[in-house]
């Protein structure tokens, strides 16, 4: 492995009958296994959505990532402090006897060639437990080492970590690590301790390539991306946004085809607007959503979204491409869920405006020292306007 990292593509799909064969294995449960009855629907609901190769929700598809890599040699560690069962009751990597209360791990039996699936529930002392797996990528970079903090906030707590090894441990002692850092991240109205990963932070302390920042909104690109970082010649630690509602979103799903070609792709277009927009916005994870709920609402197809979701190593050539193809656009704008102060919108601005040659427009929640408030309906409110102000017609669009 070295440490130059390339946007060349890495091959990452898997054939569709490999899938539906590592589906039957996870989903079916050994005959003494007695799972809760809520569990057991899920299991089948997620075999099912393999086999039709529709609606393939995130956890899905990190299951079937996880799997894959498995079958093919690749060890995997994960830890976290609700990572068995996924702190929104997402994952069920270990399922647990509703009787006996003995667990069972249906991804230990996708192992083969030596290789092991370990799920850790850790303690809350994120810098221990992150300096450790930080240490394991270090020593063991032929498999994929996952930390996951409960809500992307608590890595907070393990800042220095991140400062001294994650981000710099490369250019300080040419050390490589390919560690997965997985931080739930996105504005749910939970308040300011559970709403952001300080994706700001992270961009901030980019530069020679050292880290992936990644904010993906399709569970095939999550699974892409986990393939990617065992498959590629590199090694790079990888931060991802990972999300909360769009766990559950009908919209955020993949289709078999999204699995079995093409690989994680750093920008993606938008094939439903018209071909020549007045108005192209950029934006990154879960708002992606949102916006193209208001633009179908509103049949404002003359408006283009377009979804960064590689933020470092900055995709120039992919956005100089997406700005090559609408030449004429009256207003290009980068929408976040964030403060203007905070997420990617200062990262973003002076090179976006390098490659188009004019402004870009900013909405977002206004400057705070806060990442979010804490009363509901003020949340509700505020998270109204962001589609509102990007699609519609209001003024007040909020520039840096």
């Amino acid at each position: 492995y070295h440490g130059r990292y390339s946007f060349e593509p890495v091959e990452t799909a898997v054939a569709a009958e490999a899938l539906k064969a590592l589906a039957t294995k996870i989903n079916t449960l050994p005959s003494g296994v007695r799972p809760h009855p809520k569990l057991a629907r899920l299991l089948e609901k997620r075999l099912e959505s393999v086999e039709t190769g529709q609606s393939i929700d995130w956890a899905n598809a990190e299951s079937l990532a996880f799997a894959s890599l498995l079958s093919e040699g690749h060890f995997i560690r994960l830890s976290g402090q609700d990572s068995g069962r996924g702190t929104f009751s997402q994952r069920h990597s270990v399922v647990m006897d509703a009787e006996t209360g003995l667990p069972h791990m249906p991804l230990a039996g996708a192992c083969r060639q030596g290789a092991t699936f370990n799920v850790l529930n850790s303690s809350l002392s994120e810098a221990g437990v992150l300096g450790f797996d930080y240490g394991h990528s270090v020593v063991r970079p032929e498999g994929l080492t996952i930390w996951e903090a409960q809500f992307g906030d608590f890595a907070n707590n393990a800042q220095g970590i991140i400062d001294l090894y994650v981000v710099s441990g490369e250019t300080k002692w040419q050390r490589l690590s390919g560690l997965v850092m997985l931080l739930p991240h996105g504005w749910e109205g939970l308040g300011p301790e559970h709403s952001s990963a300080r994706l700001e932070r992270f961009l901030q302390l980019c530069a020679h390539d050292n880290i992936q920042v990644c904010n993906p909104t399709t569970p095939a690109q999550y699974f892409h991306l986990l393939r990617r970082q065992v498959k590629s010649s590199w090694r790079k630690p990888l931060i991802l946004m990972t999300p909360k509602s769009l766990l559950r979103h009908p919209r955020a799903v993949s289709k078999m085809d999204d699995f079995t070609r093409g690989t994680f792709r750093e920008v993606i277009g938008d094939p439903a607007a018209v071909a020549k927009p007045r108005r192209v916005i950029l934006c990154s994870g879960k708002i992606y959503y949102q916006l193209l709920e208001r633009r179908d609402t509103l049949k404002a197809y003359d408006i283009a979204i377009v979804r960064v979701e590689q933020l470092y190593p900055f995709p120039r050539k992919a956005l100089e491409e997406i700005a090559g193809a609408y030449p004429k656009a009256e207003q290009w704008m980068w929408v976040q869920e964030g403060p203007e102060n905070m997420e990617a919108w200062r990262f973003i601005r002076p090179r976006m405006e390098e490659i188009l040659g004019r402004p870009l427009s900013c909405v977002s929640r206004r400057p705070s020292a806060s990442p979010a408030t804490g009363f509901a309906n003020i949340y509700k409110q505020e998270q109204a306007l962001l589609p509102d102000q990007a699609v519609g017609q209001l003024s007040g669009v909020q520039t840096g």
